[in-house]
């Protein structure tokens, strides 16, 4: 039987010191894993074929290699299973809301730019895959162009910066893109979208410049919103947990957004483990995301309606700070929130909608225990005033 949560020590394993020698190795092909046999790096070879591979010493050394379940290892370690035949390359559709290479403009307020092709590390769950296979159709170029869309329309105050991984680029020419964006009046909130924190947090541990950038940048009524990746405990490092005071000392603000993946955190326990510790250090339980199906994604996935039961067991037992977290697909047609089930029907919200005539938008479906996402329901509730939204993963 696990201990209570609140008597565990989730650092007690994964301690690193703060100080390291020397740069971060990086490993991008499978044959560089020692740990592997050769018949083992053969048989994935196949999949970072299709799927590219991207890790580093650091993250590496969080995983427990005799223990063929590690959900570290599972996290960023290629799986056979990748390979059926399953999702799409674009699941949300993104390519619908694209107005130039890497600027997406979904939702009224908020403006995307794909400013990275890279990551410090390549999660087998991606759900943007389609970076890494075809980054130059989705990377964005031309800063100038954002820009002057940004300008021209007054309704945008939030900018999210992804990729890709924006803390992979230099911290010069990360400044050069906040700093343009602050010009805008306009904008209020620029978002980073980030696992660096887990996968490399050296990079904001050793980089005083880029503190001082965000401190420059971050102001008392425009602030910079860091939207971490921690998806599991032992990811919460010292080093990891440094790196997020660090931001908050320098005026970001920290909010945890994470997919629930079948043998990483689909453990009431460990997800309640998760919240918990993330709300203990000030890095907000944002979201949680129904994994997309994308392609390869199928291993990764939890079935919905078991998914919020999951979440639902691991809220129960942590405090309301740490049960702040919505459970949320981001479907093409909007954000929508699983807010409940009975015993014959599964509730979804939009909360928040590519149309805003959508937003708030209840709806009902007969339960699917099997179905993985949004368009696999199918039996609307017929006794409410609705229609079944817009269903489509895009053009692929």
């Amino acid at each position: 039987m696990r201990e209570n949560i609140h008597n565990v020590n989730i650092l007690q394993d994964s301690q690193k010191p703060l100080n390291r020698v020397g740069k971060l190795k990086y490993i991008t092909k499978i044959e560089q894993l020692p740990q592997l046999s050769g018949r083992q790096a053969d048989r994935l070879h196949k999949v970072t074929e299709q799927f590219a591979f991207r890790s580093n010493d650091y993250y590496l050394s969080l995983i427990d290699w005799d223990d063929p379940n590690d959900p570290i290892g599972r996290i960023i370690v290629p799986n056979i299973q990748e390979l059926e035949p399953w999702g799409r390359l674009d699941p949300s559709g993104e390519i619908s809301y694209t107005i130039i290479e890497g600027l997406e403009h979904k939702y009224s307020s908020t403006v995307l730019l794909l400013v990275s092709n890279v990551c410090d590390g390549i999660c087998r769950y991606c759900f943007r895959k389609r970076v890494f296979i075809k980054s130059q159709r989705e990377l964005l170029r031309d800063l100038d162009a954002a820009i002057l869309y940004i300008q021209q329309h007054d309704e945008i105050t939030n900018i999210l910066l992804t990729g890709g991984d924006p803390l992979v680029l230099t911290t010069s020419k990360l400044e050069n893109i906040i700093r343009r964006v602050r010009e805008i009046l306009h904008v209020q909130i620029i978002r980073i979208g980030t696992k660096i924190p887990a996968f490399n947090p050296y990079r904001i541990v050793d980089d005083a410049e880029l503190l001082r950038v965000i401190s420059k940048y971050s102001t008392d009524r425009k602030r910079i919103y860091f939207m971490t990746h921690f998806i599991h405990p032992r990811e919460l490092t010292d080093v990891a947990v440094k790196a997020v005071s660090l931001l908050q000392s320098s005026g970001a603000k920290i909010a945890n957004q994470m997919p629930l993946i079948s043998g990483v955190n689909d453990d009431p326990e460990v997800l309640a483990e998760l919240l918990a510790q993330l709300s203990f250090i000030g890095a907000a339980p944002y979201y949680i995301f129904q994994c997309r199906p994308a392609l390869g994604n199928k291993a990764y996935t939890v079935p919905v309606e078991r998914a919020y039961e999951i979440i639902e067991q691991a809220k129960a037992k942590v405090s309301g700070l740490a049960k702040r977290v919505l459970f949320v697909m981001s479907h093409s047609s909007g954000k929508i929130e699983i807010v409940g089930l009975s015993q014959k029907y599964v509730y979804f919200k939009y909360h928040r909608a590519a149309c805003d005539e959508d937003s708030g938008r209840f709806l009902a479906f007969r339960r699917k225990p099997d179905a993985c996402w949004f368009d696999d329901y199918d039996e609307v509730i017929r006794d409410y005033p609705i229609e079944l939204p817009y269903r489509s993963y895009g053009p692929q």
